[in-house]
């Protein structure tokens, strides 16, 4: 039986730049306890799970992906197509780069992982999903417009009911529902700015993401 996981964030294992221009203003909350313990609870020891898909599925930001070897020893961890060539080498070679040097420096990464390569299908309306257990029990779906590599991914329960992880496809219903827009804000150098790299694509991401709320009710 295979054991996933989709993301992990570890609050005391931050890059330099995420310590300096982030910790202080967001304060971060960690979980009472540790995904150890949680996977614990729930009967599944750290050692048997295999895959940590940084999804949830979602991409390579310090608040959905963290060095994953400490705590599972055995697992793979897996971004999406892109994230290489966006994020390589990071925080390693230079100290003012957010990605984690301990994934994406090719030389001194620590850390087990690879890209999702497919085979990609389509799935309701998205062009691009991967049946990860071959079962269409859970789909994971390349969702563009957070960032390069970003995620997201469709569950079928034992009961039929389908659930979405959107990650950061969208950050309320307010905007996923139209009644607010996406933020764009103006840069000290007068540049704009917003949480998502590309907003044309993450529009068109959300808007296929309702048409699948409404084809499957999830």
């Amino acid at each position: 039986m295979q054991r996933i996981v989709t993301s992990l964030q570890n609050p005391n294992d931050y890059t330099p730049w995420v310590n300096k221009f982030l910790i202080d203003v967001l304060k971060p909350v960690s979980p009472k306890l540790s995904i150890s313990e949680q996977l614990k609870q729930r009967g599944v020891n750290v050692e048997e799970v295999d895959s940590v898909i940084f999804s949830s599925c979602g991409h390579a930001h310090w608040d959905h992906s963290r060095p994953i070897r400490e705590f599972f020893p055995n697992a793979t961890g897996y971004f999406g197509p892109g994230t290489t060539d966006f994020c390589s080498p990071g925080h390693l070679v230079d100290s003012n780069c957010q990605w984690d040097g301990r994934f994406f420096d090719p030389e001194n990464k620590t850390e087990t992982w690879k890209e999702l390569n497919g085979p990609w299908e389509k799935f309701g309306p998205f062009t691009k999903a991967l049946d990860y257990f071959g079962d269409g029990s859970f789909w994971i779906i390349q969702a563009p417009g957070h960032m390069p590599g970003n995620l997201c991914a469709v569950v079928k329960l034992e009961d039929g009911e389908w659930v979405l992880l959107g990650s950061d496809c969208c950050h309320s219903r307010e905007l996923f529902d139209g009644v607010h827009e996406i933020a764009v804000w103006k840069q000290p150098d007068g540049s704009t700015s917003s949480l998502q790299a590309d907003l044309c694509a993450a529009k068109d991401t959300i808007a296929r993401i309702r048409i699948m709320e409404q084809d499957l009710k999830c």
